[in-house]
């Protein structure tokens, strides 16, 4: 079997394959370029080195109740077996509601040119579902919501990646069980309202390319595609430019929902910071101040296995 090395023609077929649209209900992520493993479990050991990052995301400031969203992540290569390991921890805040997701990512990977490497990943957690009902109104007023929620859910994802040294490509379902969760909106949220509903399947699609401009300027565009059944379609697109291998900038434009700016230092060989401020473009803006996003990234080892920073 041949696979194209054109990454235009594979980020289109990407977004062309999937048909279903959605809602988001996990959580989400301005700076997801670099925070792969969250999105895609078949990143965990991609990089050939051990990798930790911790990231912090405050959504629509100024609204109480507002997504609040802290994450905590491990990756590693095993050797040179082609396996790699990972674990995610995430606390995920929303209204009356807190959810904690703890997974754990095993990934796979073939080589399948002189370059080229297919990744193939499993994920397998739980998430525990709090809810107090003291804090917002239900909206279904019914006897199962006199009480306070306390619940533990399974969660089994898989995903797909495709990555050579400028480009990569990926698809994932974070979690193919269907469990009850905590859904809203910011205008819910202003208005004190909440509900549980089914957690729907979800369908991720990422994909990023890095360009050489010069020898002291890298640019990348990357998208991430979120698709959930019965409801409008996520897409997320940013470019970024890295000077002098140091400093990075660039822009982001989530459809429908907001644009954003992105700044990142790689203050060391290992350790890489990273900024964004989201300003809501929809009507939503009326409720909130903007949302927040930090991550630091720490690289175990990269200077012996690579010589220059990557995007991804």
């Amino acid at each position: 079997m041949k696979i194209t090395n054109n990454p235009l023609v594979i980020t289109i077929a990407l977004l062309l394959s999937i048909s279903s649209l959605c809602a988001q209900q996990d959580p989400q992520y301005t700076q997801y370029m670099y925070n792969t493993m969250s999105v895609n479990p078949a990143y965990a050991g991609s990089s050939g080195h051990t990798i930790i990052t911790a990231l912090g995301r405050t959504q629509w400031v100024g609204i109480q109740g507002a997504p609040d969203t802290q994450t905590f992540s491990y990756d590693t290569a095993i050797g040179y077996s082609g396996v790699g390991l990972g674990v995610n921890l995430t606390n995920d805040q929303i209204g009356p509601s807190q959810e904690i997701y703890l997974d754990a990512n095993v990934s796979y990977t073939v080589r399948t040119s002189y370059e080229g490497n297919l990744s193939f990943g499993l994920k397998l957690g739980g998430r525990h579902l709090a809810i107090d009902w003291s804090k917002g109104t239900a909206r279904q007023q019914e006897r199962s919501f006199d009480q306070n929620v306390s619940e533990f859910f399974p969660t089994i994802g898989a995903g797909i990646y495709y990555h050579e040294p400028e480009w990569y490509v990926g698809v994932a379902i974070p979690n193919i069980l269907r469990t009850d969760h905590y859904d809203d909106t910011v205008a819910t949220i202003a208005n004190g309202d909440g509900d549980i509903a089914e957690e729907r399947l979800h369908f991720f699609g990422i994909a990023g390319y890095v360009f050489d401009l010069n020898d002291n300027l890298k640019f990348k565009p990357a998208t991430l595609v979120k698709v959930v059944s019965g409801a409008p379609l996520s897409l997320d697109v940013s470019a970024n430019f890295l000077f002098n291998e140091k400093f990075a900038t660039g822009i982001a434009w989530r459809w429908g929902d907001s644009m954003s700016a992105l700044l990142g230092l790689q203050a060391t060989d290992n350790l890489h910071i990273g900024f964004a401020y989201d300003l809501t473009t929809s009507n939503y803006s009326n409720y909130n101040s903007g949302t927040y996003e930090l991550f630091v990234k720490w690289e175990v080892f990269r200077g012996e296995v690579m010589k220059s920073p990557r995007f991804f």
